[in-house]
């Protein structure tokens, strides 16, 4: 079962139902996904536009980079609850024996390594939800204007979501190194997608137009 095959009143209950998952990493890469849907709509009621033409070539690449990353982002839901179901495997390993603990720890710091995977790309994705609506800000159909600063603030929830998850598992990884530059990453990942997304809000509040984007 894909999550992008339900409705969303199908995804929602499955969301609160008993099972393990899908979770918060799934909601939140659900979450970001609409950012993305939003930016390429942006983009769509933008384009060809002669009020916009400056900006054309932004608008198609907006539409298309939207696009890409709502896909992209349902399959990180996807992926994320795969990974939660894989560590819940590990977990269930018998521990009778010295062997089976040993065997049980490392899959359990494989597993959790798979698992901090999706939630951190959910990040990296989130980045460039948030800097493609912000790139748009006052370069677009001022009348979705607001569409973008709400691309803006899901791309944020996600983040910060899809964060909580990394930071979760960092220390079951049993490599100490390793979850410290994971955490260090991500936290500084959350933070570009916060700037940009207040940015947005800021150009979007201010009903201005910008120039057209250097390239």
């Amino acid at each position: 079962m894909r999550f992008r095959d339900l409705t969303v009143d199908q995804f929602i209950a499955v969301l609160a139902s008993g099972e393990p998952t899908p979770g918060g990493g799934s909601a939140a890469a659900v979450a970001g996904s609409l950012g993305g849907a939003l930016v390429a709509m942006v983009a769509s009621l933008s384009e060809g536009r002669p009020k916009y033409a400056d900006h054309q070539t932004l608008l198609v690449e907006a539409k298309e980079t939207g696009q890409k990353l709502a896909d992209r982002l349902l399959q990180l839901a996807d992926e994320d609850a795969a990974a939660f179901d894989g560590f819940g495997v590990a977990m269930k390993m018998p521990r009778d024996t010295d062997e089976q603990k040993a065997a049980r720890t490392a899959a359990l710091r494989t597993a959790a390594r798979v698992a901090t995977e999706a939630p951190f790309r959910t990040v990296q994705a989130c980045v460039e939800v948030a800097a493609m609506a912000e790139a748009m800000a006052g370069r677009s159909n001022k009348n979705a204007s607001s569409d973008l600063e709400v691309a803006g603030l899901m791309a944020v929830a996600a983040a910060r979501a899809a964060a909580a998850n990394v930071y979760v598992n960092l220390p079951a990884m049993g490599d100490e190194a390793a979850a410290n530059e994971m955490m260090s990453q991500t936290s500084a990942m959350v933070e570009d997608v916060e700037r940009l997304s207040a940015h947005t809000r800021e150009i979007v509040r201010s009903g201005e137009g910008r120039a057209p984007l250097a390239r």
